[in-house]
């Protein structure tokens, strides 16, 4: 597979019945580019929450792929997503993260926008225009389809796509364990706080590829382990479900969405946890409670990371969060982080969670750090011309993984296994390979 010196995406370079994976689609600059138009125009894709902007006006500046864009509630409350450029001369019209306005107004030549995307300003419209200027023309550039699930906003810049919910497919209970109360009510979650935002130097698809479902990188976190960083301070996570749990790896075929669950016996009955504060142990315990009296509330599944095709990362245990990796060219990445709690839990709650979120997760999170640190010297180490001639190796329980979707839709019961991502690699392909279907 040696591919040192090609340009652009062909045939070759993802061979997923080997299991080896050219470099080049992690390093190479026409290989990126590409994917802008082919996946990234054409895939469902995470703008935000709802209650980044639960009144008229409220707006959220958010990212699809590369592009600028605006969440935003009009006066009437509807919920828009807009190209965040102007249609004069493409100057960006919002300019702040988050806020309330009543028009976005271009700060080069002064066209203003409702926050329902029409034209309502152009300076000289008369003496200029002669008042001939067709406004409903030159709207806002709003996406094709938008969907509002449980409280997350997501769109599309493609109308022939299929709908957000056909486009999850049965990866959508997976997704609900963040988006439920942790007492199984269902669209109880509330972004907490704001977004945590940084840059690493390496392609969107290694942290993508990573929490589609890699388990064979514990040695990486270790360090975490000794320390104690759980909310308790005595492992890495509050909880000693998993050693009664029955571990299950789950590709949804046909999707490229892929996570790790951990499936608890029927009859487990929730352990005591958070014991360093009596108010948080004593919400936790009441919620695993009601949770147990709600059959349809996947009350046996514990999540893990998971990954929604491209580019939307999950962890629905603690922390309890959705991660964005928004592409900037070929070999950087820019990482949004959003942390939920339920918005009805105790303010002593929210605040415990906050600190041990950011403790754990984010820049200054310990796991993330290790993380960031092998993508970074993976990236190093692969962009030069001896190591670009050398795939990547993807054969990890390679033709030996048992599908059980009696258990989980989609599972894979075995230990380790790389299928989770060959399941990725394997949407990624179809969409370079149809750019038009």
């Amino acid at each position: 597979m040696a591919t040192n010196g090609t340009r652009g995406y062909h045939s070759g370079l993802v061979d997923l019945a080997s299991g080896l994976i050219s470099r080049e689609i992690f390093v190479n600059d026409d290989i990126y580019a590409q994917e802008q138009e082919r996946v990234f125009a054409r895939s469902w894709l995470f703008v935000g929450h709802e209650s980044q902007i639960p009144n008229p006006g409220d707006f959220f500046a958010s990212r699809m792929g590369e592009e600028s864009v605006i969440l935003c509630r009009d006066r009437a409350g509807a919920v828009h997503v807009f190209l965040n450029s102007c249609r004069h001369r493409g100057m960006k019209v919002c300019r702040y993260d988050d806020g309330n306005t009543t028009v976005f107004t271009c700060p080069y030549h002064g066209w203003s926008y409702g926050t329902d995307g029409a034209l309502v300003g152009v300076p000289f419209f008369r003496e200029a225009y002669h008042s001939e200027l067709d406004k409903a023309k030159w709207h806002l550039v709003e996406v094709a389809q938008l969907c509002c699930y449980k409280g997350t906003v997501w769109a599309n810049w493609d109308a022939s796509a299929p709908p957000f919910l056909e486009y999850l497919g049965e990866f959508r209970c997976f997704l609900d364990l963040i988006l439920d109360g942790w007492d199984g009510r269902e669209a109880q979650a509330e972004l907490l706080g704001g977004v945590q935002k940084w840059i690493i130097p390496c392609n969107w698809k290694w942290p993508a590829e990573n929490f589609s479902g890699d388990t064979y990188h514990n040695i990486s976190h270790r360090s975490v382990d000794l320390v104690g960083a759980g909310p308790s301070g005595r492992s890495r996570r509050d909880y000693n479900e998993l050693n009664v749990a029955r571990k299950l790896h789950v590709a949804i075929p046909d999707r490229g969405h892929q996570t790790i669950t951990y499936l608890l016996p029927k009859d487990h009955q929730p352990q005591a946890a958070y014991q360093n504060s009596p108010e948080v142990a004593e919400y936790f315990r009441h919620c695993e409670e009601e949770r147990r009296r709600r059959p349809a509330a996947n009350s046996r599944l514990i999540g893990a990371p998971g990954e929604i095709f491209p580019n939307v990362a999950l962890l629905p245990r603690q922390p309890r969060t959705l991660a964005v990796w928004h592409p900037m060219n070929a070999h950087q990445t820019e990482v949004w982080r959003f942390f939920f709690v339920d918005r009805d839990a105790p303010r002593a709650v929210k605040n415990f969670l906050r600190d041990y979120y950011i403790r754990y997760s984010g820049p200054a999170g310990m796991t993330e750090q290790d993380d960031m640190e092998n993508w970074n010297y993976a990236t190093e180490a692969s962009r030069g011309t001896i190591a670009r001639r050398y795939p990547y190796n993807y054969q990890l329980s390679l033709n030996t993984t048992t599908i059980h979707p009696a258990v989980v839709p989609g599972s894979l019961d075995i230990n380790d296994t790389e299928e989770n991502q060959r399941n990725f690699f394997r949407s990624w392909l179809h969409y370079m390979q149809n750019p038009n279907n």
